[in-house]
């Protein structure tokens, strides 16, 4: 009797941990402390808000430094989508008061992470995103998707392909709405459009090389954005 009590509170705790979860689809605990401690903008402080999946969220933890030095500020968080990228894109991103955010996102999408997407709904998320900082006087960086030959946690959907296409639609958006382009992707790619082994352990997610190709990239996107 004490063993199938426990065992029904077990599952008990289990079903309400996954509704309460569930309840934050986009996952806004996770930075609500840190955003209401960070604050405004301090005087003379030019804050760059980087918004992404865990290629973003295990950025920091690599090179903490990075940030803390340059005022930028880390808000990946690993596995999202970008539908949850934009329902948290006010909190995470536009309450901040950033000058510039950068957008890496959309190979979680390819994975199917939340559901199928069209290339097609990835692109409109990420340039529902721009607009949205756009119309809050924010500077737009529009990076392109990382290479990924295979996702070892879904594997055999064949993202390469999906995501030069998708990469060429983001390029053509940036050029048009006057946003800055980040080509992450032409700095790692190997010859069956995967990322590079030096650059990954998984094939997926940067090692700590290949952050290092990413960031002279980036700062150099952030400097051109902050001369527009």
């Amino acid at each position: 009797m004490k063993n199938l009590k426990a065992t029904v509170f077990l599952l008990l705790f289990l079903c309400l941990y996954s509704f309460s979860n569930a309840q934050d689809w986009p996952n806004f605990n996770r930075y609500r402390k840190d955003n209401a401690e960070l604050g405004l903008p301090k005087k003379g402080e030019t804050r760059v808000v980087f918004m992404g999946n865990s290629i973003t969220d295990f950025w920091i933890s690599n090179f903490p430094e990075y940030f803390s030095e340059n005022d930028y500020i880390d808000r990946g968080i690993s596995g999202q989508t970008t539908p949850q990228m934009l329902v948290r894109f006010r909190a995470d991103v536009i309450n901040l008061k950033p000058a510039v955010v950068t957008i890496l996102a959309g190979t979680n999408d390819i994975a199917g992470n939340t559901g199928p997407s069209t290339l097609e709904m990835i692109a409109d998320n990420i340039f529902s995103m721009a607009e949205l900082a756009k119309a809050n006087g924010i500077k737009v960086i529009l990076c392109s998707v990382l290479p990924a030959f295979d996702y070892p946690w879904k594997p055999g959907l064949e993202p390469a392909p999906k995501i030069v296409e998708l990469n060429k639609m983001i390029k053509k958006y940036a050029e048009k709405n006057d946003c800055i382009y980040l080509d992450y992707f032409s700095a790692m790619v190997d010859d069956r459009l995967g990322m590079k082994a030096e650059y990954s352990g998984d094939g997926v997610h940067p090692n700590k090389e290949g952050y290092q190709v990413m960031m002279p990239l980036c700062d150099a996107a952030i400097k051109k954005a902050l001369k527009k």
